[in-house]
């Protein structure tokens, strides 16, 4: 039955190959089920309930991609995407929860309805290719920010940011920033020495040294904000869900206007969109998957598999769920069928009855993961250009990747970025390497400060 559903031979593989690349593939980035209730329940959400989310939708998304188009790439709840709902979309834009998810459901649909036509070809062309990939780095330094806010290691100042005193209540949050730090530098290690699953790997040690500390006496916890680290073994309370199923269909848009939400929405397509297409194409070209033009000849139910897992996380009550570069691991281990990814969504759904101690896993376990998650996402800086003879191209991507961080923004960045590429290219009189639709974002990016 394998041999007929994800033809095996034909992809010069066997199933104990292929079970070896999914448990591989979900080593490498079950990091997230830690990682994803601690960003979107500062956005107020049940941490218990992101979970669970979380693990049906990765379970959704990944079993989709194995049966629609036989590719052995997992999914789950996107970095980046994640930060900028709960730190961009709430925090700061003072959205509800449900709102921000209606947005990730909605986008969602129009996803569906771009990778079964041709319109997805023409909005990826019409973006520079600096511009995407400072998008990945500009989100990469923004994920690096959230986990050294929220170890501690970066605090509020007169600077406006500043390294924490680790002397000062040494007890609480200085023993808090040390062991993140400690977990960075380990989770680093692990990560080039190329131990499977070195990131989830990096908390679990971290967390255990904290646990050593609380023991020794050197964590104290108060009870209030540091509460103890040792976790609580009990049933999974699946009933949790139910404080997230459904509920984007509640949103009240009165107090947030058309427009704003419908920016909300695009800012969330387009991270998606570019993150999903560069994502399949950088792993399928490790894998060897790419036709002799450079395409890859099943992407269409490939993003139909990403899309409709996106609509099917957000009812469930998680943010975007799009295809993770660390599909790569699997595709290493020999990973090159649908089998790879149904053992890896298979093994995310059996995560849900640990949700108890995904769940316990504190803020500064979790940090070093978003530092080292932002690292490989900046990594992509080296494939932008710099020389004087590439400024118009390399001055947007700049702006793009230092306004995310500096303004707290995903979405301010691919504003300033599509913005200042028309801008300055048409100053420059290189009007040929703007494409017509760029005019037309910018349009809108500016249209948005104009009204917002």
């Amino acid at each position: 039955m394998l041999e007929k559903l994800f033809k095996l031979r034909q992809n010069h593989t066997d199933a104990k190959t292929e079970i070896a690349a999914g448990i591989t593939t979900f080593l490498t980035m079950a990091y997230i089920l830690a990682v994803n209730p601690s960003i979107l329940s500062a956005a107020g959400i049940d941490s218990t309930a992101v979970l669970l989310a979380t693990c049906i939708a990765s379970f959704i998304g990944t079993a989709c991609m194995a049966l629609m188009a036989n590719l052995p790439f997992a999914l789950s709840a996107g970095m980046g995407l994640n930060a900028f709902l709960a730190y961009t979309v709430v925090l700061d834009k003072g959205y509800s929860w449900q709102t921000a998810l209606l947005a990730v459901f909605i986008e969602g649909i129009i996803f569906i309805v771009l990778s079964v036509t041709n319109v997805r070809e023409a909005v990826f062309n019409c973006i520079p290719l600096s511009l995407k990939k400072a998008v990945s780095v500009g989100i990469g330094l923004f994920i690096c920010f959230i986990g050294l806010q929220n170890s501690g290691l970066a605090r509020s100042s007169a600077t406006l940011v500043s390294l924490i005193d680790f002397t000062e209540d040494f007890n609480t949050a200085g023993i808090c920033a040390l062991l993140a730090l400690i977990g960075v530098l380990l989770t680093a290690v692990l990560y080039i020495r190329k131990v499977k699953g070195s990131i989830l790997v990096g908390i679990f040690i971290t967390w255990g040294l904290g646990m050593i500390c609380e023991a020794a006496g050197l964590y104290k916890p108060d009870d209030e904000t540091y509460l103890t680290l040792f976790p609580k073994f009990e049933m999974t309370d699946f009933s949790k869900l139910g404080k997230t199923f459904g509920q984007c269909f509640d949103a009240d848009l009165d107090n947030v206007g058309i427009f704003n939400f419908i920016v909300v929405v695009f800012s969330f397509l387009f991270v998606d969109f570019f993150d999903t297409l560069g994502t399949l194409i950088g792993v399928s070209s490790k894998a060897g998957m790419l036709d002799k033009n450079g395409k890859l000849p099943k992407i269409k139910p490939a993003l139909l598999a990403d899309a409709v897992a996106t609509s099917a996380g957000a009812v469930l009550g998680t943010s975007t769920t799009t295809t993770f570069v660390e599909s790569a691991s699997g595709v290493a281990a020999g990973g090159r069928t649908g089998l790879t990814a149904i053992t890896t969504a298979i093994l995310f759904l059996l995560s849900m009855f640990f949700a108890p101690i995904f769940i316990a896993i504190p803020y500064f376990a979790t940090a070093p993961a978003l530092i080292i998650v932002g690292f490989l996402m900046f990594s992509s800086v080296t494939d932008i250009r710099f020389s004087e003879k590439n400024y118009t191209e390399a001055i947007p991507a700049y702006l793009c990747i230092m306004a995310m961080p500096l303004f707290y923004s995903i979405s301010e960045g691919i504003a300033l970025g599509v913005i200042s590429y028309t801008v300055i290219n048409l100053a420059c009189g290189k009007r040929d390497k703007v494409h017509p639709l760029m005019y037309v974002l910018t349009v809108l990016f500016i249209l948005k400060y104009a009204f917002l």
